[in-house]
């Protein structure tokens, strides 16, 4: 999926990542690879557990102590002040360096609840300021006007008086735009956003969406959102990349996987998603549970919860097929030997409506 006019900011491949645990070594990231392009919004979508999160904190240096990476490499490229490029594989680096030189200051990380992001001793102005004085040694004078213009980007009225207040003195979609504004403090060029409105109701969700797709238009930088709604890639994303068992198994274009997914775990969470319009009902669930990867995988992760499985899926594990340019997925259905199978009825149903809103 390489493309000329692109520009390259990360690439991941043939990550592997182990945790030791009292019950053994869980194999966690089982052979990750990832693009993402200058200026492009990814969403990685999947289950809780499947490997979404932790393929990224790798990318911050920030895993916990009992990882092991196997093998990967993460490339980031990015561009000194004089604007020559550089390109670091983050996994060779120490870990005083990545603070030092990338989080933060190039990549920013935006967590699922700002409670716990945020230190409750501390002013929300002295928090935003602290990146800029640590990267730049931004004089206080400065670094304060400048989180100042931060709250007020962010849409946060009174900022003045914000500045002076401790995170329990906000309301929760207020503390998370100061984690917000944290991230832009130090102008990174690569935001992740690991579930950034999971703890938030509806209307604020769809607020700090909306401004991050601002700030992301004002500045020109790629944003990557680590999510398990659809309904939010859906608002947001160029391109997707769905994960499994530690594995992605279906990448795209937003049309490609909304409106012509290959992969039955892809056609499972779409019809998981809430529809009004639909006959059924009951929501759709996917039948079974993840594999516990404490075990090792035989064949495809995904085939004891496959109503489609053929036999093979048992033995060996799928490629990624070829569906276009831009859109692969690892499934033993694309093969040109395997029987033709159509996606659910209901599915294409969803689909064809979904296709006509958006029309």
């Amino acid at each position: 999926m390489e493309s000329a006019n692109r520009e390259h900011v990360l690439s991941i491949r043939d990550l592997s990542i182990t945790f030791k645990t009292g019950a053994g070594p869980v194999n966690a990231i089982r052979g990750v690879n990832i693009d993402l392009y200058k200026g492009e919004t990814l969403a990685v979508v999947g289950e809780s557990g499947s490997g979404k999160s932790v393929t990224f904190k790798a990318a911050m240096g920030i895993l916990a102590s009992n990882s092991v990476v196997n093998s990967g490499s993460i490339t980031y490229t990015y561009h000194h002040n004089d604007g020559s490029p550089a390109t670091v594989d983050l996994l060779k680096m120490k870990t005083k360096d990545i603070r030092r030189h990338i989080n933060g200051k190039r990549i920013a990380m935006i967590f699922q609840d700002p409670m716990t992001s945020l230190d409750p001793t501390m002013p929300i102005g002295k928090q935003i300021m602290e990146g800029m004085i640590w990267h730049y040694k931004t004089p206080k004078k400065e670094a304060w006007a400048k989180a100042v213009r931060l709250l007020e980007e962010v849409g946060i009225d009174e900022p003045e008086k914000r500045m002076r207040q401790y995170p329990h003195q906000l309301s929760g979609g207020m503390r998370q735009r100061v984690v917000i504004a944290i991230a832009l403090a130090c102008d990174p060029d690569l935001l992740i956003c690991d579930e950034p409105t999971t703890a938030l109701d509806v209307t604020i969700q769809a607020k700090i969406l909306e401004l991050i797709k601002r700030v992301q238009a004002e500045r020109g930088i790629s944003v990557i959102y680590i999510t398990h709604d659809l309904g939010v890639v859906a608002k947001v994303a160029d391109f997707v990349n769905v994960m499994y068992a530690g594995k992605i198994v279906e990448t795209g274009t937003i049309d490609e996987i909304f409106y012509d997914p290959r992969h039955p775990y892809t056609w499972g969470l779409l019809s998981a998603m809430p529809d009004l319009d639909t006959d059924d009902a009951r929501l759709y669930t996917i039948p079974g549970s993840p594999p516990n990867l404490l075990h090792p995988v035989p064949g495809d992760a995904f085939a004891p919860r496959n109503s489609y499985a053929l036999n093979i899926d048992e033995r060996m594990e799928p490629p990624m097929f070829k569906v276009s340019d831009t859109h692969y997925a690892a499934t033993w259905l694309l093969d040109e030997r395997a029987p033709k199978v159509e996606m659910p009825k209901e599915l294409r149903a969803r689909i064809r409506r979904m296709m006509k809103e958006a029309n």
